[in-house]
C-alpha cells in the first residue's frame, strides 16, 4: 500500500499536463456522445476559472467551436472587457460583447438595489459605490453577519451592520446579474447547437459560493474537482495570459472593489484550499495549524465555517424534488 502523503503547501500540487488532457478528452467524449452538441459556450470576465475554462473548452473541442460571452454592466471593473479580450485574443476564439445594464434596469435591479442599501443608509444615492462583506472567522467565534460598505462621491467610507431583511434583499437583487447573463449564455447555445460551460472550482463548488440557476448553473462544469490553487497551476501551463494568472480573485459583482474572502471565504484562496483538503481528509488542527501559521483554535474555527457553509447552502445543490420517483429515461 502506497504511503500517504504527508500534509504540506504542496500536497495540492497536479501534473497539469496528464489533467488537462484528461478534462479534455472527458469535454470532448460528452459533448459529441451524451450531450449531442457540437460546442461549448464559455461566459468570460477575466478572472482564473473562467479563463481555464475557455482554455480547457479549446483543447477539448477546438477554438472553431468555443464561442466566448463577454456580459459586464455598470457595476463591473473598468478592467473586465479589456482582460476578457486579451483572453479571448490569445486562444482566438468568437465572442460577443453584451452590456446587461439595460437588463438589469428593465427588471429593476438598479432600483431595488439601492432601496435595500438606503434601508440601511439612507443618504446613499447616485454616484455611490457599495459592497458588503463578513468579518474574519479567525478573529471571532461569533456567528458572522454581514455588514454593507459604502463609499459616498467624495470618498468618505461607512460601514453598517446589515439586518437581515436588508441583506437577503440585496442577495436577490444582485443575483438577477448571474441568472441573466446564464440565460444569454442558453440563448447562444441554443442557437449554436452548443453546451454551455459552469465554471466552479471545488472551493466553490463544495461551499456553495455561486447562485442557483445562475452561474450554478452548467451543462458541464470541467474544474469543479480542482482546488482554486490547482486552478491557477493549469491556467499557466495551458498559457492563459499573464495578467490574470497573477490577478487575486475578485467577484467583481459590486460597484466597489471586492475580494472573495472578504465577501464569502475565510482566508485567501491558498490557505482555504489547503484547509478544505485537510478537513477532507481528517488531518488534526494542530498539523495544520503548523503548516499555515495559524493557531489550531482558528484553524478549528475555518473548520466550523467549512460545515455551516456547507449546510446553509445545501438547497443550492439540491436538483428539483419530485413527489413521487420516476424511473430513469433510456439512454
Amino acid at each position: 500500500m502506497r504511503k500517504k502523503a504527508a500534509f504540506s503547501k504542496d500536497i495540492l500540487n497536479i501534473n497539469c499536463a496528464r489533467e488537462a488532457g484528461r478534462i479534455a478528452a472527458y469535454m470532448q467524449e460528452i459533448v459529441s456522445e451524451k450531450f449531442k452538441r457540437k460546442g461549448f459556450i464559455v461566459a468570460i470576465s477575466g478572472g482564473i476559472d473562467s479563463s481555464v475554462t475557455l482554455a480547457l473548452s479549446v483543447r477539448a473541442v477546438g477554438k472553431e467551436r468555443v464561442f466566448a460571452l463577454q456580459m459586464p454592466e455598470r457595476h463591473s471593473s473598468q478592467e473586465t472587457l479589456g482582460i476578457s479580450d486579451r483572453l479571448a485574443d490569445c486562444f482566438d476564439v468568437a465572442r460577443e460583447h453584451t452590456d446587461i445594464t439595460s437588463i438589469l434596469e428593465a427588471v429593476g435591479f438598479y432600483r431595488k438595489y439601492d432601496a435595500a442599501v438606503q434601508s440601511v443608509i439612507p443618504e446613499y444615492g447616485k454616484g455611490w459605490k457599495s459592497k458588503i462583506v463578513l468579518p474574519n472567522v479567525l478573529e471571532s467565534n461569533s456567528f458572522a453577519l454581514f455588514s454593507i460598505v459604502a463609499q459616498n462621491p467624495g470618498g468618505e467610507v461607512l460601514k453598517k451592520r446589515l439586518p437581515l431583511k436588508a441583506y437577503l434583499e440585496i442577495l436577490a437583487a444582485t443575483n438577477f446579474k448571474q441568472r441573466i447573463r446564464k440565460m444569454l449564455e442558453y440563448y447562444h447555445a441554443d442557437r449554436l447547437n452548443y453546451a454551455t460551460t459552469g465554471t466552479p472550482n471545488r472551493l466553490e463548488y463544495d461551499q456553495g459560493f455561486f447562485v442557483k440557476l445562475g452561474d450554478g448553473a452548467g451543462d458541464i462544469k470541467p474544474i469543479a474537482h480542482l482546488y482554486k490553487s490547482q486552478v491557477y497551476q493549469l491556467a499557466e501551463y495551458l498559457g492563459v495570459p499573464a495578467e490574470i494568472c497573477t490577478r487575486p480573485p475578485t467577484t467583481d459583482t459590486y460597484s466597489l472593489a471586492q475580494g472573495q474572502d472578504e465577501f464569502f471565504f475565510s482566508l485567501p484562496y491558498d490557505k482555504m484550499d489547503l484547509c478544505l483538503y485537510a478537513k477532507n481528509h481528517a488531518i488534526p488542527v494542530e498539523t495544520v495549524g503548523k503548516e499555515l501559521g495559524l493557531t489550531p483554535e482558528q484553524v478549528q474555527r475555518v473548520y466550523n465555517d467549512i460545515d455551516q457553509k456547507r449546510l446553509s447552502t445545501r438547497y443550492l445543490h439540491l436538483k428539483p424534488q419530485l413527489v413521487r420517483r420516476l424511473p430513469e429515461i433510456p439512454a
